[in-house]
């Protein structure tokens, strides 16, 4: 299926990324990507494969040494680090897995603090759909140190939802998690691409985890090695076992 301008939330060409002086590191080594609206997508790979550089800088985090970011059909490369806050906060949601909630504040107040940021109010009825779907309700006045870790990452993915930002970019969501409150995490995430249309690009070292995702990316030495349509559980699990066995080679599956 052939795929438009309108239909790329978020797009990479030829991105290389290096850290270091003397001894650079390569990061990403001319790393093309598109990932499509309305879609969710794995992004996995060994240790220091090229992940959440590859994360941080489709989001505006980080900027590439060379290569272009585009959000829809806005280029990053050239905007100033205040355009690009402003980005962000209007059409890019987050979630960590350190959470990243403000002690100081209560759940609600995390939940609409990028909304006051931004100087833009949200649909209260919308706000109410989404403190509704991650079923904190009755927690509003908590604070975080009054919330266990996976009430902390409900908090952290409603912060994201909230704005309706076009994508949302997910660093290990689940890796603090135990596994029944992984599987409502990412049931939450899945809805968000289902329900609301949004897409979701989530780097996760978890073969359960990324069966949540349409489509499976690997990493290796900061190149894709693998660009699949969801292979299910114990396939990518395989795929990331060969990854230690032989040197990878390039491919695009489905």
């Amino acid at each position: 299926m052939s795929v438009t301008p309108a239909d790329v939330a978020v797009s990479l060409e030829h991105v290389h990324r290096t850290y270091g002086g003397d001894q650079p590191v390569v990061a990403l080594d001319d790393v093309s990507a598109v990932f499509t609206r309305g879609t969710a997508t794995a992004v996995m790979g060994p240790s220091g494969s090229g992940k959440s550089t590859l994360l941080h800088c489709a989001a505006g985090l980080d900027r590439p040494d060379s290569g272009r970011v585009r959000i829809g059909r806005t280029d990053l490369s050239s905007m100033s680090e205040k355009r690009l806050t402003e980005l962000r906060r209007g059409r890019v949601g987050f979630v960590f897995q350190a959470f990243n909630l403000v002690g100081a504040l209560n759940v609600e107040q995390n939940i609409m603090l990028p909304s006051r940021l931004s100087g833009r109010r949200p649909d209260p009825a919308w706000v109410d759909e989404v403190i509704g779907r991650v079923g904190l309700g009755d927690r509003l006045r908590h604070r975080p140190a009054q919330l266990s870790g996976g009430q902390q990452q409900r908090v952290a993915i409603a912060r994201a939802l909230v704005t309706r930002p076009e994508v949302i970019f997910c660093d290990e969501p689940t890796g603090a998690l135990d596994t029944r409150t992984a599987a409502g995490v990412l049931a939450l995430l899945r809805s968000a691409v289902d329900q609301s249309g949004q897409t979701v690009v989530m780097v996760t070292h978890d073969p359960v985890a990324a069966s949540y995702a349409d489509r499976v990316m690997v990493l290796a030495d900061g190149r894709i090695v693998r660009d699949m349509p969801q292979p299910g559980a114990e396939r990518i699990a395989g795929h990331l076992a060969l990854l230690g066995r032989r040197q990878p080679v390039a491919t695009r599956e489905g």
